[in-house]
């Protein structure tokens, strides 16, 4: 979480523009997306007292630690940013998708007389017109409500053959959203027309419709039919705001591009970079640079690229970058190699890429002016504090960290994490959960062999097939083991074992289970308690122990904890059932001497010392 951050003042900084919102919890995760019209007037409502919301929102207004904005040039834009991100992130307080393969479609009955646009989950051949699949159910019911409007497309269900000609037209032709085809308003041609237009703005073609409409317009005036002209006039002002002129956040080559702007104020300097994966704006992160007064940008970009890309796993094709750099071919060889395929810097001058530059360039300047000490303690709790700690352990650079933790129920369903965090913050899409299937009761130091094995065999084996895109070819540049000596020396035998060269640092407990110091190279180094290392530290600790804890709990909610005793010689269905009937626990029946256990019906001496010997044996051999 941002330390710190006040909702007051943050709000006040808001802009009065487009774009998306992104409320986070307090472990940083992002829990809803939105979009606004007004960022301002948007995000403020959900901290305005008084006001009437369902209990989801006001059970996600309760949880949110922060927020954060991205502004974009229109609606539109704004939509379909709104979209990539949900996909990317699945926020928990979203209205997502249950089921992959039911996508939706934009559906145009192109084979009615009067056709329709409205949604639709299923695909038919019916020969009507198709648009998607689309990733959010509401962008598509926004996009749809944006072009009923601008084209004045019915919305009923009516099939008009059948009804009267002399029937009321209803509220929507009143509100100028509907040509009243059901009353005979407009021809079959007339209306086909609008919706010709319709399917070219929904395939992309506003330039083209527009050009269209300014051409009636003139055509309107010319012979002074000023209410039709009026009329084009607004319907070309409503789809140069929606569409801000240009879509820029989606584009139909699917390509893979990061856009890095910079924007210097004093000594100060902020870097934003765009992210656009497979066509699709997908996120943005901002970076704080201490510079000299009146450095010139080139040699802060230039920097900037070596450091960022120094230790980045992912480098796209493309990097566009806003200025000349004196060292542009060395950068592109540099990026190449690191890459292991063609990368290009390129300044764009016009067109969409160019577009994506000024918004970019805007976020910056934005961030700059309102932003500035947030991103320093954003920066000292994650970059920072990843740096501190590779100078304690005396490591070149650290970008990736892996963490991993076991849990169990005394030595059943035992089950292991593994959590990422790269630059200090956690990268969710790359955790890991494994079901321990070769240990047989509570034999940590042999869950972790086996759960570092499986991860860096399937590595290895990516690797080997050439399938780089896998998040487990990501190796790391450091692995926290939740533990000292012992568990270090575990994921070193591993390690050892493949071939791999990766450091490994345990993070040592003190008797009341708090990290107190970190164990690396044989030697305990202590650490400052109140320091932002130390704290970046406890939180991946925690993210460990939590995310095998959610995971050991799902397993046991689908009742298969129990079946433990199943596993036990001499315990069949009855002794089972009598000694889940005299224990309250399973963890009792763990820790029961023999004496107690011959308690339960139906135990008798061996069986009792089948069970204890279960559940202490493995334990012995650990201890």
């Amino acid at each position: 979480m941002i330390q710190k951050f006040d909702f007051e003042e943050e709000l006040k900084k808001l802009p009065m523009l487009p774009g998306v919102y992104l409320m986070h919890d307090e472990t940083d995760e992002i829990i809803y997306v939105g979009k606004a019209v007004k960022l301002r007037n948007r995000v403020r409502q959900y901290f305005r007292p008084g006001i009437k919301r369902t209990q989801k929102i006001n059970n996600m207004i309760a949880k949110i630690a922060y927020f954060e904005y991205i502004v974009t040039d229109s609606e539109l834009e704004a939509l379909i940013l709104e979209c990539n991100l949900i996909k990317e992130h699945n926020p928990k307080y979203n209205t997502l998708l249950k089921d992959g393969k039911s996508y939706p479609y934009i559906k145009v009955t192109v084979n009615e007389d009067f056709p329709r646009i409205f949604s639709t989950r299923q695909m038919k051949r019916d020969k009507a017109r198709y648009f998607g699949p689309y990733t959010s159910g509401k962008a598509v019911n926004d996009t749809i409500l944006l072009v009923q409007k601008i084209f004045k497309i019915r919305q009923c269900r009516s099939e008009i053959p059948k009804t009267s000609k002399n029937a009321r037209p209803c509220l929507n032709y009143q509100i100028k959203k509907c040509l009243a085809p059901c009353v005979g308003y407009v021809s079959i041609e007339e209306y086909h027309e609008a919706v010709n237009d319709a399917i070219r703005f929904l395939s992309g073609e506003h330039k083209e419709i527009l050009k269209d409409l300014e051409e009636k317009m003139a055509v309107a005036s010319e012979n002074m039919e000023y209410e039709q002209a009026a009329e084009y006039r607004d319907l070309i002002a409503s789809v140069k705001y929606i569409t801000g002129e240009q879509q820029k956040i989606t584009n139909d080559d699917f390509s893979d591009r990061d856009i890095i702007a910079c924007d210097t104020e004093g000594t100060d300097a902020v870097v934003s970079v765009f992210m656009v994966r497979a066509g699709k704006l997908l996120g943005r992160e901002h970076y704080h640079m201490k510079i000299d007064a009146y450095e010139e940008k080139e040699h802060i970009v230039t920097e900037f690229l070596k450091q960022y890309y120094g230790g980045t796993p992912f480098i796209p094709h493309e990097v566009l970058v806003q200025c000349e750099l004196e060292e542009s071919t060395l950068l592109e060889e540099f990026l190449s190699v690191k890459r292991g395929k063609k990368v290009s810097l390129i300044i764009p001058k016009r067109g969409e890429k160019h577009g994506l530059m000024e918004l970019a360039l805007k976020n910056a300047r934005m961030v700059l002016d309102k932003d500035t000490d947030k991103i320093r303690m954003e920066e000292a709790r994650t970059t920072g504090a990843v740096r501190r700690i590779a100078e304690i352990l005396d490591i070149p650079d650290i970008i990736r960290m892996e963490a991993y933790d076991i849990s169990n129920t005394a030595g059943y369903e035992s089950v292991g994490s593994m959590v990422v965090f790269e630059n200090g913050k956690p990268k969710k899409n790359d955790y890991r959960k494994f079901k321990i299937k070769t240990v047989v009761g509570p034999n940590d130091y042999a869950s972790m062999k086996e759960v570092l094995t499986r991860r860096f065999m399937h590595g290895i084996n990516e690797r080997n097939e050439g399938n780089e895109e896998n998040s487990f070819t990501h190796f790391p540049d450091l692995i926290l083991m939740d533990g000292g000596r012992g568990q270090v020396n575990i994921c070193l035998e591993v390690l050892d074992e493949l071939g791999l060269n990766i450091p490994v640092c345990g993070m040592v407990k003190d008797d009341r289970h708090r990290t107190r110091g970190l164990y690396y190279d044989n030697v305990e180094l202590p650490i400052d308690v109140t320091s932002e290392e130390f704290k970046l530290i406890t939180r991946i600790q925690d993210e460990a122990h939590r995310f095998a804890i959610e995971f050991h709990k799902s397993l046991r909610a689908k009742g298969q904890v129990h079946s433990v005793l199943d596993d036990i010689e001499y315990i069949g269905p009855s002794r089972r059932k009598a000694l889940m009937r005299y224990f309250a626990s399973l963890e009792d029946i763990a820790k029961a001497p023999v004496e107690e256990l011959l308690n339960a019906e139906g135990m008798n001496e061996k069986a009792a010392q089948s069970v204890y010997d279960f559940f202490h044996k493995n334990r012995e051999d650990t201890e």
